[in-house]
């Protein structure tokens, strides 16, 4: 790999987006195809929460794909586009909105990249009527774990194909996307929102909305207790109509900067409770309705450069589950009660309503509603996940591994009877397994 095009890292180690710290080192490069050969693991924004795009133990370097991002392709008339796998989605987004295309699934965040939104197989807003992003994936270019570099689709070479997504990189360096945009009328969005008092009432009303809207979510308050708990607010959206949008195009937003890390105690169940209540109080209308910029609907939390720095050092993990619909507020609520007996609270949580199970292998969503709690990391945290993963397991529901850092392997594999054809693919195609990361060794005895 020629020092020209590649640079090392001098940090100390590695992280996510949960502040965990793991030995290692990055290289970036521009040229994929060659370097990949190098590495056991390809790394673009590190936005996993936990230890998915961290090194597993005995390695030294991952392969930083953000140099390579460049565009390859793409046909103006059928929305077909072709990059390498370090592109942005903030890129992207920022190329692609004035000329009436956008990506058709996108997550919280537009700081990720291509490979890393494949390797999650992400969802959004949208996942009752778009599903996961690999839904849209046409096909894939690869250095598998045997050294191979492999083109891969639903026609050739499937198997890898639906291994890849939501395989967590597991299968081998992702070098190129080719992916389906969705044309858009115009590049504003219409929403509405409602300030709902109760959780069952809140529960109603999304899966109603998904009825009618392609895009919904909502925030609900996990401190309030009695008639109160689980209230929240509804977010509905879809694209404006041409009628509809403002003539100009959406200004990038004003962000502010997070300078520092917090103190970790400042974190209490107390003072997460003002929060919760000050966000449904700010509310102040019970209705709300009108044009907004995408990156305000999309991604809130983007506005703020290193939010999660609110955290503390101790830093933050995210517990994102799905749970089958029937049991969505009996579940949702043996979660935030088992938030209180830990004494501690989610600063922000977010119910999705999910549609059918994706294609990829190891695929997050599934039919049901999805719960992200995000959590400060305490002493007790392990316990409290691990009571929630019990909670999961009992109602037939799964975890989020891009978000998952301190799950335990057997609570994992309970959850998930799809992993044994899982590591089937990956075997085939890394027959002495090459491609790892901290989060396969933890979880999936990968070492």
């Amino acid at each position: 790999m020629s020092v020209s095009r590649a640079r090392q890292s001098q940090k100390a180690g590695l992280s996510g987006w949960g502040q965990s710290f793991l030995p290692g080192a990055e290289s970036l490069s521009e040229d994929l195809a060659d370097a990949s050969q190098h590495f056991p693991l390809s790394r673009g924004l590190g936005r996993s929460y936990g230890d998915a795009s961290l090194l597993a133990s005995q390695d030294g370097r991952a392969l930083g794909t953000t140099l390579a991002d460049r565009i390859l392709a793409f046909d103006e008339d059928t929305g077909v586009l072709t990059c390498e796998a370090g592109l942005c989605l903030a890129e992207l987004n920022r190329l692609y909105l004035p000329r009436a295309w956008f990506t058709p699934v996108t997550p919280g965040t537009k700081f990720v990249t291509l490979g890393g939104m494949v390797a999650s197989d992400v969802h959004g807003k949208n996942h009752h009527v778009n599903g996961t992003i690999g839904r849209h994936v046409l096909s894939l270019l690869m250095r598998t774990g045997a050294g191979e570099i492999v083109s891969c689709s639903r026609e050739e070479n499937a198997d890898l194909f639906l291994a890849t997504l939501g395989g967590m990189g597991l299968t081998g360096h992702i070098l190129e996307v080719t992916l389906q945009m969705e044309r858009i009328p115009s590049p504003w969005i219409y929403s509405e929102s409602y300030r709902i008092g109760s959780l069952q009432e809140l529960l109603d009303r999304l899966k109603k909305a998904g009825e009618e809207w392609p895009m919904t979510m909502s925030w609900i308050d996990t401190v309030s207790s009695g008639p109160a708990a689980g209230r929240g607010i509804l977010f509905v959206g879809r694209w404006a109509q041409p009628h509809e949008a403002k003539a100009r195009l959406p200004k990038a937003p004003l962000t502010l900067a997070m300078p520092f890390s917090l103190p970790s105690w400042l974190l209490s169940r107390f003072t997460m409770g003002l929060f919760n209540k000050l966000v449904y109080r700010s509310h102040f209308r019970t209705e709300k309705r009108g044009l907004v910029d995408p990156d305000t609907f999309f991604y809130p939390l983007d506005r703020v450069q290193h939010w999660n720095r609110v955290y503390g050092k101790s830093g933050v993990t995210q517990h994102q589950s799905v749970i089958p619909t029937e049991a969505g507020a009996q579940g949702i609520q043996k979660m935030i009660e088992a938030l209180a007996a830990s004494k501690t609270a989610s600063f922000l949580t977010v119910v999705k309503d999910c549609g059918p199970e994706g294609d990829g292998l190891l695929s997050f969503p599934r039919p049901g509603m999805s719960l992200a709690l995000d959590l400060p990391i305490r002493p007790n945290t392990p316990e409290l996940i691990a009571r929630l993963n019990r909670i999961v397991s009992d109602l037939g529901g799964r975890i989020y591994l891009t978000k998952d850092g301190l799950s335990t392997p057997e609570d994992f594999q309970r959850m998930e009877p799809r992993l044994d054809a899982f590591l089937e693919v990956k075997n085939r195609w890394d027959p002495e397994g090459n491609i790892r990361s901290a989060q396969s060794e933890r979880l999936m005895g990968i070492k």
